[in-house]
């Protein structure tokens, strides 16, 4: 019988990563320091608070360069870039970080020492992990039980997300065995019988169940599934899975009468006074910045404007945002005067109604900061769903279920499908961004609220925007 097979789920590779990071940079930092003995070097390790600024910086950073994200972790290209954007701006921010960190050293050749440590323990290790790490050796298999002519979209919805994560066989217990394509001759269908076996032989690291009516399974496939979790062996269901690696909600396989309750209510955060207190202090907080911000970027935003897109400096239009209430969102004006005179459309990547610097606007996400006033009064939130038109909504609604779920907290100005997909040009579009927002109101927290704070400044200086 073969040995185990070693895989890591994706947080404990992000663990992995996180942990190995300041492992490195300390022990590279640790031991430079005290053999060439650079005093600068010493420091920065042996005192306890620098030590942990340090790391904070490299933590936050790290997460706004995409250090930690698992696709640019797994390309030598990306994650060389990251681990240099990341190294040069987090040791310049420690060099400017008063009495938190080490005086500057006369000897200036130490300062550059301390960046090129950092930065090669970083890139080594990294290298060392999409080669050895993130290869095959260590990919989870898994055996999928659904219905036969769900079987690519299944496969493609988790295979898509995690690269490491492969469906090497199916069972189906679906009659319809006509169908005929290149997809399901790559993935080896089995009969219910001997699943033991298979499972055993092939070192299967979880059994995942897609089909979404239980009298749907056989009495022979159901004892199979007893037998295999009376040995120990991993089974959960497809939404479970589809969950946890793509950190969106899938309501598309959320039946409203049997699975309803398993997902409703959301996090306790939306009842949760002391944190929605919290959360609105630091709302008018920033609002007030982002609002002295907006009145610094009017006789910019006005100039060019004036030149080559002449109208109104600003445009308003009627949005949906909590518990149905309509109100009227604020926003730069980017495309040209009176774009929407015949009919309501959505906005595309190629939008010609967009202007040139409206495009440069939207990317950089300046175009939103007059929200900070719907943010002011109440209307809007910093981190939410993003508002949608009346118009939209209602035809949402119809097609997709669960759709006005969005309404039971406030918009925002950037929020969990903000900093994850850009554009909904179609039904599919909307639904993967009601995914994202469900996950954000079930999950919803202030480690969730920090990480989208920072996935946005990664949006921004990225050029990312919709």
């Amino acid at each position: 019988m073969p040995k185990n097979k070693i895989y890591f789920e994706i947080s404990e590779r992000k663990m992995i990563l996180h942990l190995v990071d300041f492992f490195c940079v300390f022990t590279a930092l640790y031991n430079v320091g005290y053999f060439f003995d650079l005093v600068y070097l010493k420091a920065s390790v042996s005192n306890l608070i620098y030590l942990m600024v340090l790391i904070l910086y490299l933590k936050v950073i790290g997460t706004i360069f995409e250090l930690y994200n698992l696709q640019v972790a797994s390309n030598e290209f990306q994650v060389t870039r990251s681990a240099i954007l990341t190294a040069t701006t987090m040791v310049l921010a420690y060099f400017l970080t008063p009495v938190y960190s080490p005086e500057l050293p006369n000897n200036r050749l130490q300062i550059l020492v301390f960046l090129l440590v950092i930065f090669f323990s970083l890139i080594l290790w990294r290298i060392f992990y999409v080669r050895f790490l993130a290869s095959k050796r260590f990919q989870q298999d898994a055996l999928l039980i659904c219905d036969e002519d769900q079987l690519e979209e299944l496969v493609f919805g988790l295979e898509n997300i995690d690269p490491h994560y492969k469906i090497i066989a199916y069972v189906s217990d679906s009659k319809s065995k006509n169908l005929e394509s290149s997809f399901h001759s790559k993935i080896k269908c089995l009969p219910s019988v001997d699943l033991t076996t298979f499972v055993k032989e092939k070192n299967i690291t979880e059994i995942i169940v897609a089909i979404q009516k239980p009298d749907s399974i056989t009495a022979e496939l159901y004892q199979q599934l007893l037998k295999l979790l009376e040995s120990g062996n991993v089974i959960r269901e497809y939404s479970q899975v589809y969950e946890a690696k793509t950190q969106r909600i899938p309501v598309q396989y959320v039946g409203v009468g049997r699975d309803f309750y398993r997902f409703f209510p959301f996090s306790q955060s939306n009842q949760n006074r002391l944190y929605l207190l919290i959360v609105r202090v630091l709302e008018v907080f920033v609002s007030v910045i982002g609002l002295l911000i907006t009145l610094l970027l009017i006789p910019f935003v006005f100039l060019v404007n004036s030149i080559a897109n002449k109208g109104s400096l600003f445009y308003t239009q009627e949005r949906v945002g909590k518990d149905g209430v309509v109100f009227k969102i604020l926003k730069f004006r980017t495309m040209i005067e009176d774009a929407e005179l015949e009919n309501a459309a959505f906005a595309t990547v190629q939008d010609n109604r967009i202007t040139a610097f409206g495009k440069f606007m939207r990317k950089t996400r300046m175009d939103e900061f007059p929200q900070f006033v719907n943010v002011l009064k109440g209307e809007m939130a910093v981190i939410g769903p993003r508002p949608e038109r009346p118009l939209f909504v209602k035809e949402f609604a119809e097609r997709m279920p669960f759709y006005e779920t969005r309404h039971i907290i406030k918009p925002g100005l950037t929020g969990w499908t903000q900093v994850n997909y850009s554009y909904g040009e179609s039904i599919e579009g909307s639904l993967i961004k009601l995914q994202y927002d469900l996950y954000y109101i079930k999950h919803r927290s202030f480690y969730l609220d920090f990480n989208i704070t920072l996935k946005t400044i990664t949006t921004i200086l990225f050029y990312r925007g919709k």
